[in-house]
């Protein structure tokens, strides 16, 4: 199974919480019908991305990227690689390579679909049909921060960092009342 028939499956058959969220699964299912190439970087005006936010054992804190390109705080996650099979394997791979972290384990179903402008970097102009996934933290939380983040922080879920975007203030709330 290649990926783009993967992300077609798992959005096709995803359950979404709201109207809202069903909306947007319409529009990636139609994108990815339209495009062949749709999970790729390169695909204009948009293209599907894989994130996740991770959370502690215990749900209470989540694991938050300083973005480098976009200086604001938001959950782990990017561009699907041509290496990628699945969508939910290539948010666990951008969680483990932004953070460091072993043995995370992630929830396969999508937690939240955010689909959002881009204002700065090379996709600027474009959109992310960004796929996000619920990822735990299971063999510790000593993070390394890498090269696409000025810096990593673990955020109780209700004390987030102050001017942080709502669409991930959503997420985490989505994800704190599925680990609660």
């Amino acid at each position: 199974m290649t990926l783009h028939q993967d992300a077609t499956d798992l959005l096709t058959n995803w359950n979404p919480p709201d109207a809202e969220q069903a909306g947007l699964r319409d529009h990636y299912v139609r994108h990815l019908a339209q495009y062949e190439d749709g999970l790729a970087r390169s695909c204009r005006p948009e293209h599907v991305t894989a994130s996740a936010l991770v959370v502690d054992l215990s749900g209470s804190k989540v694991l938050l990227t300083l973005h480098r390109t976009v200086g604001r705080w938001l959950q782990l996650g990017g561009h699907c690689e041509p290496r990628d099979t699945t969508l939910a394997g290539a948010a666990l791979r951008e969680a483990t390579e932004e953070s460091g972290l072993p043995g995370l384990m992630i929830d396969p179903a999508p937690l939240q679909l955010s689909r959002h402008e881009l204002l700065v970097g090379g996709c600027k102009g474009g959109y992310h049909l960004d796929v996000q996934f619920l990822v735990t933290a299971t063999e510790g939380t000593e993070y390394l921060v890498s090269e696409e983040s000025h810096d990593l922080g673990w955020f109780g879920v209700d004390a987030l960092p102050d001017g942080i975007d709502e669409t991930v203030e959503g997420l985490v709330n989505r994800a704190y009342r599925k680990v609660s």
